[in-house]
């Protein structure tokens, strides 16, 4: 059965403000927004790595819907995830696939001992804790990752808040990885960058995005940012779906054997 839409700005609004944003289930956005996937297949091709392990992590699994869709686990896999809510959905989901879900804050110390891995995977990390990621990993171990690159969304996002410098813009750029990765004693594998088209087709789409995705816009709300939201569904009512673009990073490195 199709869904009616509602169609006032008031009735778009309201309806994303009240929808829950845990975990990284992405559904609700059915034929309101459109995001082009990178070609690598991230989800597929970490199943890969995971059916072959022995032990592994799986840093900042929002609800584990991703890890979940993993074909086969290896004998010892844990996650960790550091907002409640999150939590309790990826213990719930997790837990009878005998993953070990543990609570730890994005910018904490990882709560395992050294070269306790031999791989480590996150999609999307708020920001790749590289030294961390190096001390869990096993001499040959492999971080396999897709992140979020330079100035994904810059399009909605400077539509909030004003035009952002360079130094942000740039923030996420894949020669930081590979710096960053040498920095921690890792050797970059493979390094890929994609930029993806998407499309909002109305403003609940535009609500919900910056709700769940938070770091998109800090501080977020509806009221605080009530006249650009109105300026929005105007532009997408008169012209059609806004269209932004996200930026992916494919990042693989392996810890050296000595």
């Amino acid at each position: 059965m199709t869904r009616t839409v509602p169609r006032t700005f008031e009735d778009l609004v309201a309806e994303a403000a009240s929808v829950s944003v845990e975990g990284w289930d992405f559904s609700w956005f059915e034929g309101r927004a459109t995001e082009q996937r990178p070609s690598w297949g991230y989800a597929r091709a970490m199943g890969e790595r995971l059916a072959g392990a022995v032990a592994a992590l799986d840093i900042q699994t929002g609800g584990g819907e991703v890890l979940a869709s993993a074909p086969r686990l290896p004998p010892v896999m844990a996650a960790t995830e550091g907002w409640p809510p999150n939590m309790v959905k990826a213990t719930t989901l997790l837990r009878p696939r005998g993953v070990v879900v543990v609570a730890a804050p994005e910018d904490a110390p990882l709560p395992f001992a050294d070269g306790a891995f031999d791989l480590v995977t996150s999609r999307h990390p708020v920001r790749a804790h590289w030294t961390e990621i190096a001390r869990v990993l096993s001499p040959g171990g492999t971080y396999f990752s897709q992140q979020i690159g330079p100035a994904s969304v810059v399009e909605l996002v400077e539509h909030f808040v004003g035009r952002q410098p360079d130094s942000v813009r740039n923030a996420r750029h894949p020669d930081r990885a590979r710096a960053d990765a040498a920095a921690a004693g890792l050797d970059m594998v493979d390094l890929r960058a994609e930029r993806l088209r998407v499309e909002f087709f109305d403003i609940g789409a535009v609500v919900h995005f910056l709700r769940k995705v938070i770091w998109m816009v800090p501080g977020f709300t509806v009221d605080r940012y009530l006249p650009q939201l109105r300026s929005l569904h105007e532009r997408i009512e008169a012209e059609g779906p806004f269209v932004a673009h996200s930026t992916r990073l494919l990042v693989e490195a392996r810890k050296p054997r000595p």
